[in-house]
């Protein structure tokens, strides 16, 4: 297997490259929708369909299986989608410097589909049926909340018994067995234009009024295992102008369901009022992820399992949390055994300094098809099947 990847390396890099160096922010379709074509054709190459869900405003999301599949009860889930703008790649494109590779979006998470795409056209050259038992969804909306592929995913997940998060590894390797829940927030407020200098008695602030939100948004941290940022912010229309509009983007993180019920009804009462005369405010927003803690019986026998798979690979593979979001949280509080960040190493996601450990490509590569072999022919399955 070791040689099968050293073989393909060449083959590996350069798809990588080439999906890397296609700007695929979540909100722009036409790069997702071309990244998610690539891996498409290089997967009906090993004999897999596609079939394409179509979504107007982010790409498309496609569940692959391959022609000889029948029920497949593994699911495999890995998004394509980035968090960087339009003209990322231009700036900086993907690079190697040793082991170490660079660009948007590589080690979060394009590296992950290359490596699952070898992992299955290793099983297929070895005809080991476990390519048979897996049914994969490829996402283009999950750093936005999975809004547009959630009931997908959740509805696909019903009919398999383990469920494997191609995110990338964890610090150190480490898998992931639980992430806080998480929300989006969308704050409007309007107010009134009035030039600063000769009549600002006239204007009403927007700005202004969005200034004292986001100091008790960013109070709600305060409270136990809750987490608030104003991400995003903008306004006004010039700088002499007493601002009419602004408006600001919300993260909510939360470690429990009580914990994001009590933050989501504190953010919306925060926002349903405006403490600044002659200004309006709205609110929009829910809670987008479920808080997700797989502490039960049946994720730690697939963790146990992955474990001893990783031993006998040479390998160590510990057990995290994430404060981070993921497909998991679906997954895993549908009941169903799920496991995370079984894709590579590297590091920094979401910032311009994002790496991968090239060589991990090969190293988790293995440890899925060897746990991808294990789901379709170990007794454990039985044990661990929901």
């Amino acid at each position: 297997m070791q040689t099968f990847f050293e073989k393909e390396n060449e083959n590996i890099v350069s798809l990588l490259e080439r999906i890397v160096n296609i700007d695929s922010g979540s909100y722009r379709k036409v790069g997702t929708d071309e990244v998610g074509k690539i891996l498409t054709y290089e997967y009906q190459k090993l004999g897999f369909v596609a079939d394409i869900h179509y979504v107007e405003n982010r790409g498309n999301n496609i569940v692959l299986k391959h022609k000889e599949s029948k029920e497949p009860k593994v699911l495999l889930i890995g998004h394509i989608d980035t968090v960087f703008p339009e003209g990322t790649v231009a700036k900086r494109p993907f690079t190697i410097e040793g082991d170490y590779a660079r660009g948007p979006g590589v080690f979060d998470m394009k590296a992950s589909h290359v490596m699952t795409l070898y992992s299955l056209k290793y099983l297929i050259s070895q005809n080991n049926d476990a390519y048979k038992n897996v049914v994969i969804i490829i996402n283009t909306d999950e750093e936005i909340g999975s809004v547009a592929s959630r009931q997908l995913i959740e509805e696909t997940a019903k009919t398999v018994n383990h469920v494997l998060i191609m995110e990338p590894a964890a610090e150190g390797g480490k898998i992931v067995t639980g992430r806080k829940g998480g929300g989006k927030f969308f704050l409007k407020i309007y107010g009134k234009s009035a030039h600063s200098g000769v009549a600002p008695e006239k204007g009403a602030s927007a700005i202004q009024e969005l200034a004292l939100k986001i100091t008790k948004l960013h109070e709600l941290t305060k409270l136990e295992g809750i987490h608030v940022n104003v991400g995003l912010v903008s306004g006004g229309t010039s700088v002499n102008t007493i601002a009419p509009f602004a408006e600001a983007g919300i993260d909510l993180r939360f470690e429990t369901q009580e914990q994001g019920e009590l933050a989501k009804s504190k953010i919306l009462e925060i926002c349903s009022y405006a403490e600044t005369p002659n200004v309006r405010v709205e609110i929009t927003g829910d809670i987008t992820r479920p808080a997700w803690r797989g502490n039960d019986e049946q994720t730690q026998k697939l963790v146990e399992l992955i474990q001893e798979t990783a031993t006998e690979l040479g390998l160590t593979i510990d057990v995290t949390t994430s404060g981070g979001g993921s497909d998991g949280n679906f997954t895993g509080n549908l009941g169903i055994p799920t496991v995370d960040s079984l894709g590579p190493r590297g590091g920094n996601a979401h910032e311009e300094s994002e790496f991968l450990i090239l060589s991990s490509i090969a190293e988790r590569g293995q440890l899925l098809v060897n746990v991808l072999d294990t789901l379709t022919r170990n007794k454990k399955v039985e044990e661990i099947s929901i």
